[in-house]
Order: structure tokens, then sequence, then C-alpha cells
């Protein structure tokens, strides 16, 4: 068993410590250090620093410089074996589990229980069951496949696996990237937990509000470099923001249009199993949120929108007129597009280029007599990179090498080149940095203001409440109530998303 740490001496420390890429600075001199029992969180825009920070402490390079200490001894950590001895274990935002197998086989990965020159299963369950009581998955039976399990399930798991281990420090990156309020305020409270065991952690988060609902302290860094360290109650999020990005940024605030043109309408759409008969309408130059809880059909909705899924009934009516169509190009040809909130697996094409993605939607426009000519779309792909300040501006460069943020604003890029009259945004800032997310926020007002009218399902309860101008509740397939401008506020889409305060 790991030792929890000595009275007053830090749990992990970094001292002037460097890793050059070629040609790039990525960490310089950056000091660091981390308590036993706090929670200290680490921010800064993707490309800041953070990872490479994170793989510093897994022991991912050798030829980092400067001083790492462990309970108040020098160490090298030059190998993941190397820091998992000195008790560091590493939770990342990508799940590490193997779907096929077991729960007890992924939480006890390389140290599996033998009896003989076999398996004790028996004690392969007990040893997984303590694991899990850790994190409140106690009611799990060990030997459930992964892949039968929930993402809120898999990512607790996650954390089991690497408490099994017996850590003294503890690194989590964007463990609620694809979680629910409830199930973030869960993990919140096991997070608690573990800090009263003496845990030192490091949370590394794009999202402000949890920052200072769980961190003790905060540590920005920006190109590289470290900002400042501050006690998370003598820092502000306007200050954290300023920080980050090196500049002011005012709050977001939705333009108001003026609703006399209905631009897309609904009527009793139906996919059986998934949502039932919504209807609704949506303006042109009117930004709409869809607000609800994990698995309400918001996304499930937004793929029948876009002829990615049928539908089992119900009209869609765009400008007045009823459009039909069968798969996603013919709903885009008709003015309809939609951003995935799968960037990777759906959105983007990641092995090819900047151009390539962003171009794609438009090669029946850019073809002439069977030939395809990309030079005709260079200037819409130029204005593109500019307003949305893609980095590096190089249409040349493969999306797979670009920041999570980037690879998001070349998304973004790519169904703002069609020209759409209706857009789906299916939770488009998540997993990105505070400036990509500013900068997405902006180009959904310069949108709506154009006159385009934007879908918004976003999980992010201040950014469906400052960009919206209606908010329509989902809930279990249905919509169950429409909330005005005024009406919003993050307490109110919460409770009504979780069925409160409707009539019976």
């Amino acid at each position: 068993m790991n030792d929890k740490g000595k009275p007053g001496v830090p749990a992990f420390v970094m001292r002037q410590v460097s890793k050059v890429y070629p040609g790039t600075i990525a960490v310089d001199k950056v000091d660091f250090d981390i308590h036993p029992g706090e929670v200290h969180a680490l921010i800064g825009e993707n490309g800041a620093g953070k990872s490479t920070l994170m793989k510093m402490m897994a022991g991912s390079f050798d030829d980092y410089t400067g001083e790492i200490q462990v309970n108040g001894e020098i160490v090298q950590l030059h190998s993941p074996a190397v820091a998992k001895r000195h008790g560091i274990e590493m939770i990342y935002q990508e799940l590490s589990l193997a779907m096929p197998i077991s729960i007890a086989e992924n939480v006890l990965v390389g140290r599996l229980p033998k009896k003989g020159a076999f398996i004790d299963r028996t004690r392969m369950n007990i040893e997984t069951t303590e694991c899990l009581e850790k994190v409140g998955l106690q009611h799990l039976d060990p030997a459930t496949p992964v892949e039968d399990i929930s993402q809120h399930e898999a990512q607790l798991i996650e954390i089991a696996k690497a408490l099994g281990n017996d850590p003294t420090i503890l690194v989590m990156d964007e463990p609620t990237s694809a979680l629910s309020r409830s199930e973030v305020d869960r993990l919140f409270e096991i997070i608690g937990n573990l800090k009263t065991m003496g845990l030192a952690i490091v949370y590394i988060s794009h999202h402000l509000p949890e920052i200072f609902q769980v961190a003790d302290r905060v540590t920005v860094l920006r190109d590289g470099k470290l900002i400042d360290t501050q006690p998370i109650g003598e820092v502000t999020r306007e200050l954290l923001v300023h920080m980050m990005v090196g500049q002011s940024v005012a709050d977001f605030a939705c333009a108001d249009f003026d609703g006399s043109t209905e631009r897309l309408r609904v009527e009793n759409l139906t996919r059986k199993g998934f949502f039932h008969d919504i209807s609704f309408h949506a303006y042109k130059g009117e930004v709409l949120g869809i607000g609800g809880l994990s698995g309400a059909g918001r996304s499930e909705l937004a793929r029948v929108l876009v002829g990615l899924d049928r539908r089992d009934s119900g009209r869609i009516f765009l400008d007045g007129r009823q459009i039909r169509f069968s798969n996603m190009a013919q709903a885009l040809d008709q003015g309809i597009a939609y951003l995935t909130e799968n960037r990777k697996s759906e959105g983007l094409a990641i092995r090819l280029d900047v151009r390539d993605n962003i171009l794609a939607g438009l090669i029946p426009r850019l073809t002439k007599y069977g030939v395809y000519d990309e030079k005709r779309g260079m200037p819409i792909l130029t204005k593109l990179i500019r307003e949305l300040s893609i980095y590096p501006p190089d249409p040349l460069r493969t999306v797979a090498n670009l920041s999570g943020g980037n690879q998001q604003k070349v998304l973004l890029a790519k169904w703002m080149a069609c020209d759409p009259k209706v857009l789906i945004l299916d939770e488009p800032t998540r997993g990105v940095d505070i400036g990509a997310k500013l900068i997405i926020h902006q180009s959904i007002e310069r949108l709506a203001a154009e006159g385009l009218t934007v879908i918004l399902i976003s999980s992010d309860l201040p950014e469906l409440v400052a960009l919206s101008n209606r908010v329509m509740i989902m809930r279990q397939g249905h919509f169950i109530r429409e909330m005005v401008k005024t009406e919003c506020s993050e307490e109110s889409i919460l409770l009504a998303a979780n069925g409160e305060g409707l009539e019976s």
C-alpha cells in the first residue's frame, strides 16, 4: 500500500519543469504542486500545455528537464511504470476500458488474482466489488461486460480501476465530459470522499463552474507558461478567463429577433422507442434551445430532422413548404445541416486536411462536368479559417493534428460553408477550451443575426440560457415545456428537465 504522504509535505511537486518538442516549447519552466487531501485544478486553452504536463506526471517522457518530487523525495518519472510505483494514477478523457471483457477484468487488469495457474474468480469478484464500492457501483455484477453498462458507469469504473492500485496522486482529465448534471454531482461526492482519504487530486477541465465547485486551488497555463496559482476563493470567472486567453471577455447574451418569419415547423414527429408526437416551430434568425437530461431523445430528434435516422410519422415544413428526404445529403440540399455531438467518429474525416473537411459539403457545387475544382472553394475556405480563428491557419494541416477546439471549429466551418437555412448544433462546445467556446458562441450570434435559424442542443446550462431566444425542454421522448427568454435560468431548465414544477 502506498504511503499517503508525510505531514506538511506536498504529495507532488514540479519545479521549473520543461518539455520541448521539435520547434515548440510545450511546457516552459513551470512550477506546480499538490497536497494530500487537496483538489488542484489545472486549466488553460487547448495547446496551453496541460496535456504535456499531465503526461510528464504519468511518466510518458524521458527527456523533460527540471525537478519532480513525490512525498518530498526527488524522483525521475521516465516511464509509466515508475510513475505508478510512486502512486500516480491517470484517468484520461478517452476511456481506456476494453469493452468486450468484464468489469472485473478491466478493474484488475495486470493484477488478476490467481490460484495456481488459474485465475481465482472468487477472489477476483471480491476485489472488484471492493473497488466498485469506492465509487458507489457495488450493485454491479463484476462479470458484466463493460459494453453493457452506461457511459456514466464506465467513467466511474475507470476511477475504480485507478483506485484499485492504491494511488496517492490521482489525475483526472475532463472526467465529466460525457456526464449529465446529476451524474456530475455524484462524481463530485466521490471526489469529496477521496479527499477525506488523503488523495491528492489534479483536476483538469474546461468547465469553469466545475472548478469553483470542486477545487481548492487553481493553476492557469497559457502558451506553455505558468500564469498563476491561486486559492479558488480568491479568483473570479472573469479573472480566470482573462488569465487563460490574455484578454477580458464580456458575458455573452443572445440577440433579439423579430419572430415574424417562420422558418421551420415540425408536426407530430415520431420515432418509435425514442420520441413521440414532437411538434414545434422555429423562426428566421432565432436560436431555439433544446434542453433535457441525457437520454431524453434530443440527439435522436436531431438525427431524424436531418435524415440520418428514419421517422415513423410526422411532417417537416421549411419556409411553409413540406419537405421530404431520406438521407442527410437530401436534407442538406433542402437547407438543413447538422453538427453532430461526436466530431471524431461522425463529423470529421480526421485523417484528411482542413481544406478537404471544410469543403466536403460543397463537392456537388464545386463540380462541373464531372470534374471537382477545389480552387473555386478557396475564397470560402480562407474566409471561414479567418472568421473562426482556426489555428494554425493552414488549410493543408491534417485535422487529427489540431487541438479539440480547432477540430470543432473546422466542423462548424464545414456546415457554415454550405450556407444552410437551418443549422442544428448538437453539443457544439463539448470538450473545447474557453477561447474556442467564445469564438463558437460569437459565430452562432453572427449566424442568427444574418437570418440563419439555429437549433441548439446543449447540456451546458449556462450556454443554453445565454444563447437561446427560447428553450424547449425534452423529457422521456416528449417536449414537456417551452420557456421564453425571461423564464430561462439554469435552475428552471434543470427542474423542468427532471419533471419538477409541471402540472399533473
